[in-house]
């Protein structure tokens, strides 16, 4: 047994694109949109990536599959929200927009929003189930929710959704504070304090 432990991983260096993706062994993985256009020293292990930036440890995912039947892509579907948000309609050009989605339940909640609303509708309506899934901690969730409504042959309705899963914002309680008058600062003023 050698005395210290060895290298379990192999690094290489992988450039963040400005769609916010990498690829490392062939695989293309996406990043928080804040390591767009930065270098990444990845350090590639059996089951998962992990990216450092000027020696910092930045993101950690799960490694991707180089199986026949798998499409070479790792990617989380919350790195594009936010761009996503700004311009909902490019959900529906996006070349890996099956990967996107967490869940079966979502991606038969696209077709069945795409067949009968319009491209603007449709494509808004899932960004906004994508953004309450993944802000919210609530995929699972809602996914159970989306499996019951596509059971019962209806749409989401995107306002109730939200309404039911976002957490309310709490308001804030009204604090009155009675300040003292001022002559009892001066009583204190005067006394004297042994030590």
């Amino acid at each position: 047994m050698p005395a210290h432990r060895t290298t379990d991983f192999i690094e290489e260096e992988a450039r963040v694109t400005r769609c916010g993706t990498f690829t490392v062994r062939g695989i293309l993985y996406s990043a928080p949109s804040r390591l767009i256009s930065h270098r990444l020293k990845v350090r590639v292990y059996p089951d998962h990536l992990d990216c450092y930036l000027s020696g910092a440890l930045v993101h950690s995912t799960a490694r991707g599959s180089h199986a026949a039947n798998s499409r070479r892509r790792k990617l989380d579907y919350r790195h594009f929200i936010e761009a996503l948000k700004r311009k909902p309609q490019a959900f529906k050009g996006l070349a890996f927009r099956d990967d996107l989605f967490p869940r079966e339940a979502y991606r038969r909640t696209w077709e069945r929003l795409e067949a009968q609303l319009t491209q603007r509708e449709a494509c808004k309506a899932i960004v906004g189930l994508l953004e309450l899934a993944a802000n919210h901690g609530v995929e699972a969730v809602l996914a159970e929710r989306l499996e019951a409504l596509l059971a019962a042959g209806e749409l989401p309705d995107l306002e109730q959704l939200q309404n039911e899963f976002a957490p309310r914002q709490a308001q804030c309680p009204d604090v009155e504070v009675d300040m003292p008058p001022a002559a009892l600062y001066d009583t204190l003023i005067g006394e004297e304090v042994s030590v």
